[in-house]
């Protein structure tokens, strides 16, 4: 099973566009989104095409492909302009034995890990920066921003496909950082 995951679009209309066409071009069934859909947030400057209201109508599109978190930039007024649920602070995955924990990374995030196994893995956004390595048994991932890359890092998203994460640039595919997370 294909999974496409996105973090902290943060409103931006020209990033929601180019991340449902590679959603729609990967074939991936399910669209991850880890938190930051709408607003901009305090900390961070507008990004370009900036408007969130019609990220909503765009996101909606594929309203029941979506499973969505949270982030710290995110609120119940914005749950009222979308078609899935963002309010839980996690979700959870689960692939055979293996567990996907899903969470933005502002609550739960690398230095305060909620109960997780060997062979399990973290996924999450709230820093912008692409991540994709194993400690301890555990992956920890990260698709870094569709729309304000942090740290020198391109506009990205994730993958899994045949048990590999990737994160890939959002202009032209290219992997930056990929684990196995297969057992």
């Amino acid at each position: 099973m294909k999974i496409l995951f996105a973090s902290d679009i943060h409103g931006s209309l020209p990033a929601t566009e180019a991340i449902l066409t590679r959603f729609s071009d990967s074939g991936a069934r399910w669209l991850v989104l880890v938190g930051d859909l709408l607003y901009h947030g305090p900390r961070n400057a507008l990004p370009d095409g900036y408007d969130p209201a019609a990220v909503a109508r765009r996101l909606n599109t594929v309203a029941g492909s979506i499973i969505a978190v949270r982030g710290n930039c995110d609120s119940e007024v914005d749950q009222m302009l979308l078609d899935f649920p963002i309010t839980a602070s996690w979700q959870q995955i689960l692939l055979g034995e293996q567990r996907l924990f899903l969470t933005h990374g502002h609550l739960y995030n690398p230095d305060n890990l909620p109960p997780l196994e060997q062979g399990d893995a973290f996924i999450s956004g709230h820093t912008h920066i692409p991540v994709a390595e194993k400690r301890e048994g555990i992956v920890f991932f990260n698709p870094g921003s569709v729309s304000i890359p942090k740290g020198g890092f391109a506009a990205s998203y994730g993958m899994l496909d045949e048990g590999v994460l990737s994160v890939r640039t959002l202009k032209d595919d290219t992997v930056i950082a990929q684990i196995c997370i297969s057992p």
